[in-house]
């Protein structure tokens, strides 16, 4: 009777212990288009920037999302794109990347990325200079974290950059 009486409180609260049960048995890791479309958020991003342009790339970040940049909290980024990041970009005639890399790893429906590059700048030549100032070049890293939202799109919720000039080659 005692055995009855188990089996049938087990099998009453077994529904209940079941979604969490099967929420923590979900594998870390996440799958490779998962990993792929995380990718292509970035080189979205990346792209944009290449363009001077930063229309569109606001859906590519959650809306609460954060942006640290050198040093600086510069806010969400629709505020970092219209206070920072596109004031910038009007004044470069050329923004590239070259040696990009950058690593995802998804767990769940956040994903952790690190790009590093090396980005170089040319600036629109000023009027009143004879010669347009030399390129900036610098090396970069990034490290992101995004989430999938419920639409199923993964967006970066928070990102921070840094950058230095490189060191020569000896």
């Amino acid at each position: 009777m005692k055995n009855l009486l188990a089996l049938a409180t087990l099998t009453a609260t077994l529904p209940l212990i079941t979604p969490t049960a099967q929420a923590q048995t979900v594998p870390p890791g996440g799958s490779a288009a998962d990993e792929a479309a995380v990718k292509a958020v970035l080189t979205k991003y990346q792209q944009a920037v290449q363009k001077l342009d930063t229309t569109g790339t606001s859906r590519l970040f959650a809306a609460n999302s954060q942006v640290f940049e050198s040093g600086s909290v510069e806010g969400t980024y629709r505020h970092y794109a219209a206070h920072h990041l596109g004031p910038e970009l009007r004044e470069f005639r050329a923004f590239t990347f070259s040696d990009y890399k950058a690593a995802v790893q998804v767990d769940g429906p956040y994903a952790f990325a690190t790009e590093t590059y090396i980005y170089t700048i040319n600036l629109k030549k000023d009027p009143k200079e004879k010669e347009a100032k030399a390129p900036i070049v610098r090396r970069g890293v990034a490290t992101s974290v995004l989430r999938k939202n419920a639409s199923g799109q993964w967006q970066i919720m928070s990102t921070h950059s840094s950058a230095r000039t490189p060191r020569s080659k000896k």
